[in-house]
């Protein structure tokens, strides 16, 4: 289901909480929504469809996936200035990044995985994990 962009800043500083198997459903809604917004979109976390778990979806080259319960494990030792959107804020702000960075998720079948996210797409991964920690970017 597409469900509505939260643009409530204090619902968006909330930490997220650990996403379980009965958390699925914001997963897959996660996604849709993500897919739905596919011409000026390529990553969003659950806090931004209104729910408080630990759950993001994004877009790896042309793949849509869903990562419940991501954590940067390791990262580039280089990182760079960039200056990003969000659907859930108007306007465009600076930040740091990594060039990569190693992340430890589960997939949509709750087993855990682990990538190493590169270039744009790891840009897309850390914008969307400081939504899991409250940060606003």
């Amino acid at each position: 289901m597409i469900r509505p962009i939260v643009k409530d800043i204090l619902f968006l500083g909330r930490k997220a909480g650990r996403a379980s198997s009965k958390d699925r459903a914001d997963g897959q809604d996660l996604l849709d929504t993500l897919v739905s917004h596919r011409e000026n979109c390529v990553g969003l976390a659950a806090n931004m469809i209104g729910s408080t778990k630990a759950i993001i979806a994004i877009y790896d080259g042309e793949k849509a996936m869903v990562l419940y319960n991501p954590v940067i494990t390791n990262h580039s030792p280089t990182s760079y200035d960039a200056e990003e959107g969000c659907l859930s804020l108007a306007g465009r702000r600076p930040c740091r990044r990594y060039d990569w960075v190693e992340v430890k998720y589960e997939d949509e079948s709750f087993h855990k995985k682990k990538h190493r996210f590169k270039g744009f797409t790891a840009e897309i991964v850390q914008h969307e994990m400081d939504h899991l920690e409250g940060i606003l970017i």
